[in-house]
């Protein structure tokens, strides 16, 4: 029930933490390697982080050939993230991924705020995936669109299995002294606290038109804010800035969200789904964890 935010967690620097999630999701890969931004490419806010690493990644031929077999050596599911600037960039990463049998999800970074866009619509991405792939297949979308339900229906519609709520949102900090943009690029990627009632709204919102599986992210810190995202719809939480402040946190949070599902009237964190809802919809499966004290 419990994953790591894409791009928020090196498992090979810290496999411990890897291994107490229930799934591990891997930095976004491209078709071919990337730098990433110029730097400086990360700022702390009062508010949360700025990032623009801009997809800094190995390329998809050495990330199959040299770091998912290390990865898979961790012993829990890997979700892989990719990215690109076409949709044939995302089918071509899809394709190869499909014959590895180490890689149980794929998560479509649909949303990445540190790169320049490309106008092709998620529905076209999606279904080009689907096309390459039998295995389950998320679309991870950004929270700055003008309807995420909308979005979210495209998504399903055109063959995704799951949705991954939300990616980071554009803002900026400017240094104290100069009051120039802290980060080379400008503008970047805004996690923690302050994108938590953002991505509260956007899993409300995306379940209630789709019922789909989500995964819930943004700004998680507690325990609480776990089961209100479970609440809202989602049915597996990921955790992203906090891990870079409290790589022990993973622990701490699943036994606090196992007692206040308890202290709610839940028999698991699994019965929570959709609870904000009104009466009588359907909420998907619980999601069996590979860690008891989540079950």
């Amino acid at each position: 029930m419990l994953l790591n935010a894409s791009g928020c967690l090196d498992a090979l620097t810290a496999p411990d933490v890897a291994r107490s999630l229930d799934a591990y999701v891997t930095k976004t890969v491209t078709p071919l390697p990337r730098g990433g931004n110029e730097p400086v490419r990360i700022a702390e806010t009062d508010l949360g982080m700025l990032n623009s690493i801009g997809l800094a990644n190995p390329g998809l031929d050495r990330f199959v050939d040299e770091y998912l077999p290390r990865l898979a050596e961790l012993g829990v599911p890997l979700w892989v993230s990719v990215g690109g600037f076409s949709v044939d960039d995302y089918a071509q990463c899809v394709s190869r991924l499909d014959a590895q049998s180490e890689v149980s999800t794929i998560e479509l970074n649909l949303s990445c705020p540190n790169v320049d866009a490309f106008e092709e619509p998620t529905a076209e991405i999606v279904e080009a995936a689907r096309a390459e792939t039998s295995k389950p297949l998320y679309a991870k979308l950004s929270p700055a669109v003008p309807d995420v339900a909308a979005v979210a229906v495209a998504a399903r519609d055109a063959g995704a299995d799951g949705l991954s709520l939300v990616n980071t949102i554009r803002g900026l900090a400017l240094d104290e002294r100069t009051l120039q943009p802290r980060l080379a690029r400008g503008a970047g990627g805004l996690s923690g606290p302050a994108l938590r009632p953002i991505a509260l709204a956007a899993v409300y919102a995306a379940y209630a038109a789709t019922h789909m599986p989500i995964v819930g992210m943004g700004g998680v810190e507690t325990g609480r804010h776990a089961l209100e995202l479970l609440a809202a719809g989602a049915n597996r939480v990921a955790l992203g800035t906090v891990l870079f402040a409290d790589p022990g946190v993973v622990a701490r949070i699943r036994a606090e969200l196992v007692q206040e599902t308890s202290q709610h009237g839940f028999a698991s964190p699994g019965n929570v789904t959709g609870a904000a809802h009104a009466a009588g919809m359907d909420a998907p499966e619980a999601v069996e964890s590979t860690h008891p004290v989540s079950a």
